[in-house]
Formats: structure tokens, sequence, C-alpha cells
């Protein structure tokens, strides 16, 4: 059973397993941080549940701490920058503070990011634009996971796409991959023992699976088996196409715009992942006051419109920011799965997380 642990605490042992491993303690505490903002919103697949892969990947190298992002074109208020393979989460939080500078200065900011990492959450990145006051949009492709419709094997990203805009009583975030799923929630299934609920993937053989480990499975192979669904499903019936031509779109306005590598050729000998990051200053277009007034009515009268079953209409964001309200006081869920593979880190790297788990892992 999931149990809830100290928020402070565990950030402090996240930061820690990180400094052990040759990160800098800004850069761990800026590492550490995005992760438990994404427990904090109930966003589990992209938390510290997270931690593991990314001890993997420094151990492996594929992350080198020691390389700071640069500006390779900078031309109004497009930029293109190459992240030199370190921390996703510095590099795109730079990024977007860039793209914030530049849309203060010129209506708009542009940046375009090739040789990054893993980034976490993308709304994350799209929200510190909204809290300045600003439009923000934020995208990134992956390793190969969503099999685009008419084929049987992953070929794009799972390329989510986050936009945030300023409102009351908090700001309006979508954040979503354009799989139906990512691939955090098929671990977050696996490490629960929980069978996938809906239409989200396909096995090896091109059919339906309701097996969280089957899929992760194909998708560490060399040659990755099946995959991940778009948004709308399996075919064309439920819309499908819509879903394989969003993340097409992302997949062009990340890698191919930033020329990296495309999905499909990550995880071999190219690596590197790209991000899009937008931000529009509303400023330019009209009265901002104003223009946020109009946003949060329009939000108001979707959520007060006829209900159909208990909840009514939820509008992006809503549910991450109750359940932030609530975690942030009782404290973030985590699996047993997870507790022992943060455990089983922190005694190998000689972090002491009995003032997170207890002596014995925080499973007794």
């Amino acid at each position: 059973m999931a149990k809830r642990y100290p928020v402070k605490a565990l950030k402090n042992l996240v930061s820690q397993i990180f400094q052990q491993l040759q990160v800098t303690p800004a850069d761990s505490e800026l590492w550490a941080n995005n992760l438990i903002d994404a427990d904090l919103r109930g966003i589990r697949s992209h938390g510290v549940q997270r931690v593991s892969m990314y001890v993997r990947k420094l151990r492996a190298g594929d992350i080198n701490v020691q390389q700071h992002a640069i500006i390779v074109k900078n031309g109004g208020a497009v930029t293109v920058i190459n992240g030199q393979h370190g921390i996703g989460q510095k590099i795109a939080t730079e990024a977007m503070q860039h793209a914030i500078d530049q849309a203060h200065r010129l209506g708009v900011g542009i940046v375009s990011v090739r040789r990054s990492n893993h980034f976490g959450a993308a709304g994350y990145y799209a929200r510190l634009a909204s809290q300045a006051g600003l439009i923000g949009i934020s995208m990134t492709n992956t390793n190969p996971l969503t099999v685009p419709t008419g084929a049987r094997n992953a070929f794009l990203g799972s390329n989510p796409i986050a936009v945030a805009v300023p409102a009351d009583p908090h700001d309006f975030v979508f954040d979503g991959a354009m799989s139906t799923v990512s691939l955090g929630k098929f671990e977050i299934l696996a490490k629960s023992n929980q069978k996938v609920p809906g239409t989200w993937a396909l096995d090896e053989n091109g059919q339906v699976t309701q097996e969280p480990k089957r899929l992760l499975d194909n998708m560490q192979q060399t040659r990755r088996r099946g995959g991940v669904l778009p948004v709308g499903g399996l075919g064309e019936t439920d819309a499908g196409y819509k879903g394989f031509g969003l993340t097409l779109i992302v997949e062009l306005l990340t890698s191919v715009l930033a020329q990296g590598p495309i999905s499909a050729d990550l995880g071999g000998k190219q690596f590197g992942i790209s991000h899009f990051f937008m931000a529009l200053d509303p400023a330019f277009f009209g009265d901002p006051v104003a223009i946020k007034t109009r946003v949060t009515a329009l939000l108001a009268r979707l959520r007060e419109l006829p209900r159909l079953g208990l909840t009514g209409v939820r509008i992006a964001g809503d549910r991450e920011w109750q359940t932030y309200q609530q975690n942030r006081v009782d404290g973030i869920v985590l699996e047993p799965a997870t507790i022992q593979e943060l455990s089983q880190i922190a005694v190998d790297l000689g972090v002491d997380s009995s003032l997170v788990f207890g002596r014995k892992g925080g499973l007794n």
C-alpha cells in the first residue's frame, strides 16, 4: 500500500542522492524541486519514482553534469540552445527563463533546444511563464514510445504539450502526453501490481495489452516492439489519427527544428532529447489584467455548467492545484517499490534515508 512521506525530508534525500553522483548542490536542489513539484501535484509518473532512471543515466554517463547549455544562435525573439547532454531540468529551466526574458522585451520568446535530457513534467516549464504573467508553451520529444496509427511498433515519442495561462484562483495548465499516457504511468501501474485500465498499448504481436510490465519490457528492447497508442486510441474510429498528428507536430517543433535526433533514432548510437519553449506576453495584445480577468471568467463559466456525473467540468490544472494544496500539508504518496528503490540507492551511495523512511526503509 502506498504511504505518505514528508515533503522537506524527501526533497533533501533526493538532493543528497544527486550530490553523491557529482551533481552540484545548487543543481541537485533544482532537480529535486522539479521532481517533488510533480509529486505534490499528483503527477507521480514524473516525480521521485523517476530517481532510479536518472541515477542509471548519471552512472552510464548519459547525463553529463559538468556540461552547461550554450547559445548557438540568437536572432531577435528566436534562440537555439545546445544543452551538451547536461541535466535536462537545468537546461529546460534556463531555456524557458530565456524565452520569458525575450517575451518581456519583444512580446514573444521562442527557444529551441537540442542535445538535452529528460526534463520531467512539461507543465513545470509552462508554469514558469504563467507565473511571470505570460502564456507559456513547452514541448519535448522522447525516446520512441508512441505507435503511429496503422503501425504496430513505437516510432514517435510520448511528445507532451504543455500550455499555461494566467488565471484566478490558479493558472490554467494543460500538460499532456500525445500518447494515451506517458511511460511513467506504466511504471506506476507495474510498481502497484495493477493492470492497464484502458486501451492504452499494444504488445509485440500488435494486440492490446493490459500488462504494464510487458509494455515496459518491450520498450527496453534494442528494437522496440509494440508501444503506446496515440491519444484517441487504436485505429481511426475514436480519432486516433488526431493523436498521431499531434504527436508528429511536437516532433516537428522539437527534434526537427532543433536539428536533433528524431524520437525513432534515440536510444541507439544517437542520443540527446530536443525541446521547444515559447512565452507570449499578453500585454502586447491588450491590457494583461483585463485578459486575465476574461480567462478567469471563461474558466468559471465552464466549471458552472450543469453536471453530468458527480465531478462536473474540471479545467486543466484544477486537479493538480487541489492535490498540491493537500500534499504540501499531508506529504507525498509513494509506492513500496519506489521506497525500496530509493532506500537501496541511498545505501549504495552512503546517504542516510532513515529520516524519511525509518530504519527499515519505511516498509514496517
